[in-house]
C-alpha cells in the first residue's frame, strides 16, 4: 500500500480537505511529509494550468492516485441525479473532463458527492435509473483513456442513496461496467458499517482506493477508529493501492497533514 494526502486544485466550501488555496506550497508540504501521492480535488479542470500541475508533481516525485470531484455537486450543484436532463448532462460533461485531466496522471476519477441525492417527488428508482445512466455514459467515455472511475458509498448526511458498501458493490453490478470499481471511505463506514472489517472484506474484489479518516474526520489516530485492524484487513484481502487521508484540517492543516503522515509512518503503510 500506499500513502496519499487529499489537497484542493482550487477554492471551495468543502471543508474536509487538509490543505487548500496555494497549490505549488501545499503539493511540496506534501512530498516533504514523505507522502507517496497527493489526491486532487478539482472543481472544473479548465480553470486549471494543466502542464504546470504536472511538472509540479513530477517534481515532488509524487503520484497522483485519484481526482475528487464532489466540488462540483457542492459547490455549482452539479449531479447525476438531478431531476433536470440539462444539468445531469452538465455533470456528465464535468466528469469527463475530470477523465481527461485525470488521463495525465493515470489517476481514477472518483464519483462520490456528484451523483446527488434522490430529490423531493423523485423516486429511488427514477434517481438510480439517471445515475446509472451517467455512470454508463461515464466509464465509456473512460474506456477510450484507459482510465477507471470509483464509487464511494457516503454517509446518510451527505446523500440519501449508496450509502453502505454492500449498496455500492450492488450499484456497480447493476452499471456493469468493467473499469469501475470501490471506494471505501472509513468515515462513511463508520456511520453506515455494522463492522467496518467485515465490510472491508466483502469488497475484497471491488476495492480500487480506500480513504481513512477518524471518527471525528480527524486526521487517522485523532478519533476512536483502530486503524491498526483496519490496516491489517486490508493486507489480509490483498489490497494494494493507495490509502489516502480526506481529513478536516483540525487543529490546523500543518498539524493535521503531520499526523497524518506520522500515524499511517507507524502502520506500515509504505
Amino acid at each position: 500500500m500506499k500513502k496519499s494526502i487529499v489537497i484542493s486544485t482550487q477554492p471551495t466550501k468543502f471543508s474536509a480537505l487538509a490543505f487548500k488555496e496555494d497549490l505549488e506550497k501545499n503539493v511540496k508540504k506534501v512530498a516533504d511529509l514523505g507522502f507517496d501521492g497527493v489526491e486532487l480535488a478539482v472543481r472544473d479542470p479548465k480553470y486549471l494550468e494543466v502542464e504546470k500541475i504536472i511538472n509540479l508533481v513530477r517534481e515532488c516525485n509524487l503520484e497522483v492516485p485519484a481526482i475528487g470531484t464532489g466540488q462540483a455537486y457542492g459547490d455549482e450543484g452539479l449531479s447525476f441525479s438531478d431531476p433536470n436532463e440539462v444539468v445531469r448532462k452538465m455533470a456528465v460533461e464535468r466528469i469527463n473532463n475530470q477523465i481527461i485531466f485525470a488521463s495525465h496522471f493515470n489517476a481514477q476519477v472518483i464519483i462520490g458527492l456528484i451523483r446527488g441525492k434522490i430529490n423531493e417527488g423523485v423516486s429511488q428508482k427514477e434517481a438510480e435509473k439517471w445515475t446509472i445512466d451517467c455512470l454508463r455514459k461515464c466509464t465509456e467515455f473512460a474506456k477510450e483513456y484507459n482510465i477507471r472511475l470509483t464509487l464511494e458509498p457516503v454517509n446518510r448526511y451527505e446523500s440519501n442513496f449508496i450509502n453502505t458498501i454492500s449498496e455500492g458493490i450492488e450499484f456497480i453490478k447493476r452499471v456493469g461496467a468493467s473499469n469501475l470499481g470501490l471506494l471505501a471511505d472509513t468515515f462513511h463506514m463508520n456511520i453506515e458499517e455494522v463492522s467496518i472489517y467485515d465490510s472491508l472484506i466483502q469488497a475484497k474484489d471491488y476495492l480500487t482506493h480506500v480513504h481513512f479518516a477518524d471518527s471525528n474526520r480527524w486526521a487517522p489516530g485523532c478519533g476512536h477508529l483502530d486503524f491498526a485492524k483496519i490496516v491489517q484487513t486490508l493486507k489480509k484481502i490483498g489490497y494494494q493501492g493507495y490509502v489516502s487521508a480526506e481529513i478536516l484540517p483540525l487543529p490546523d492543516s500543518d498539524t493535521a497533514a503531520r499526523i497524518t503522515a506520522e500515524t499511517l509512518n507507524k502502520l506500515n503503510i509504505n
